[in-house]
């Protein structure tokens, strides 16, 4: 039950971080900035090895975040640079994420079918 708890409590902190970085800064930040701004860091501290505790001890409360994302993003090209050569780090971090993103595209599709806004 404890890493329930951690996960809960790391990805609040993580959002919450994006939203204060909304609210107090004296530049127009929108959610796209925080979108690219996570994404990032998450990758920057994916290779620089800082981010992959986070995710041993916070579980999907670090991976589930944008952070995330840049973190699964990394990886993948680190592994296919390994496994491939050169040609890995264009298509490693497509292929690690590819699961991810077509659930994307597939449930957006539905709920754009299935659902019509109230406007």
């Amino acid at each position: 039950m404890g890493s329930l708890w951690m996960a809960f409590l790391v990805g609040g902190i993580l959002c919450v971080i994006g939203q204060l970085v909304m609210d107090l800064t004296k530049a127009e930040v929108t959610p796209g900035h925080i979108l690219v701004g996570y994404i990032t860091v998450g990758a920057i501290l994916s290779g620089l090895g800082l981010y992959q505790p986070l995710v041993n001890l916070a579980g999907a409360g670090a991976t589930v975040p944008l952070s995330g994302f840049g973190h699964l993003l990394t990886q993948g090209t680190l592994r296919a640079v390994e496994s491939k050569g050169l040609i890995g780090a264009i298509s490693g971090g497509a292929e690690a994420a590819a699961a991810g993103i077509t659930a994307a595209i597939v449930f957006g599709y539905l709920a754009a079918v299935l659902f019509n806004p109230k406007g």
